[in-house]
């Protein structure tokens, strides 16, 4: 509709047919997710402490003029690392280079980005704990003295080259802190850990989101979308955008009316439990009398790779109370029975 009307309106002849835009202009669900990044960190939400700790880091080095520490944000993913990184570099003012650890699977691949850094830029390395071995070994150097060594040749005649760095502020991201060795998490000046989102903090989100989106929905719907997005902002506004989604489609006004009937179309229930986490859980205590039941059982039994349930599915049903560990197993809790409408065992 609204695509039709842009493009016969001046649209010059030749360029796209009649009521179709060029790729280019249309909107993407990246165009979204990057319109909605907070720019700053006073239109950061949420992480108070956090926010607090790192306004302090980056002022003080622009007192001083000199680059700040380096910088490692761990934490559950959807909370903020990558925002928050953007953000560091627009403090500063500098640019932002952006890479990943998957990405640096040999110390020359960290070297060629290394190098290319200007004075004062912050490099970005999501999921740092996955970088190849011998590229962290090359990082220590690099972070703490701003040069790295180039081994050129092999066997007895190889020789080392000193290679000077432009100072540089790394800000890493991980999911998983614990597997980064001491020597590397030594190096980071300051540890952001991010935690999950209160409701409240999250309604704020989805409140500046709907403004940014230009779509009037009320309190009671932010509401209810905070209560279903597991405490994750990055899941509170892809729900925003699937709310958004179908009162776009079906006409209804932004309500929680419309929020609680997208959600449904969408399996996604008054807690926040998807269709996978819900046959889990179902599987758990009707298939396995509530358990104990092993990773590998209860992943064939789902139909799903073990990895997905254990990295997941499991993390938000253990955090939510629904189901527990126990040496021999995965067991449902009192509540994760009740949830499913069944009375739990008396014993």
């Amino acid at each position: 509709m609204s695509a039709q009307s842009g493009a016969q309106s001046g649209a010059p002849s030749g360029a796209q047919p009649s009521g179709e835009l060029s790729p280019q202009a249309l909107p993407t669900e990246v165009s979204y997710e990057g319109a909605l990044r907070p720019g700053s960190l006073a239109e950061f939400v949420g992480q108070e402490k956090v926010r607090e700790q790192l306004g302090l880091l980056l002022g003080a080095a622009q007192i001083e003029s000199r680059t700040p520490d380096h910088i490692l944000l761990a934490g559950p993913p959807g909370l903020g690392k990558t925002t928050l990184s953007m953000i560091v570099a627009t403090e500063l003012g500098v640019p932002l280079q952006q890479t990943s650890g998957p990405a640096i699977q040999h110390a020359g691949d960290l070297a060629a980005v290394l190098s290319a850094l200007t004075p004062g830029e912050v490099l970005f390395i999501d999921e740092i704990h996955r970088m190849a071995r011998s590229a962290e070994e090359m990082l220590y150097l690099a972070m703490e003295d701003f040069k790295v060594d180039i081994m050129v040749g092999k066997g007895a005649g190889a020789t080392s080259i000193p290679l000077e760095l432009s100072p540089f502020t790394l800000v890493g991201a991980t999911t998983r802190a614990g597997l980064l060795p001491n020597p590397l998490r030594d190096r980071f000046g300051f540890t952001a850990h991010l935690e999950y989102y209160a409701n409240s903090e999250l309604e704020g989100v989805l409140a500046r989101a709907a403004g940014l989106l230009d779509f009037p929905l009320d309190t009671a719907g932010v509401v209810e979308i905070a209560g279903r997005s597991r405490g994750t902002p990055r899941i509170a506004n892809r729900l925003l955008r699937r709310v958004r989604d179908y009162t776009l489609v079906h006409g209804t006004q932004p309500d929680s009316k419309s929020v609680k009937a997208a959600l449904s179309l969408y399996d996604v229930d008054e807690h926040g439990l998807d269709r996978l986490d819900r046959e889990v859980l179902r599987i758990i205590v009707e298939r396995f009398a509530g358990g104990p039941v092993g990773l590998s059982t209860l992943a064939a039994s789902v139909g799903e790779e073990a990895e997905t349930i254990e990295a997941v599915v499991e993390p938000f049903l253990m955090r939510a109370g629904l189901i527990a560990r126990s040496p021999r197993g995965r067991i449902a809790t009192a509540l994760g029975w009740t949830h499913l409408g069944i009375a739990p065992p008396t014993a």
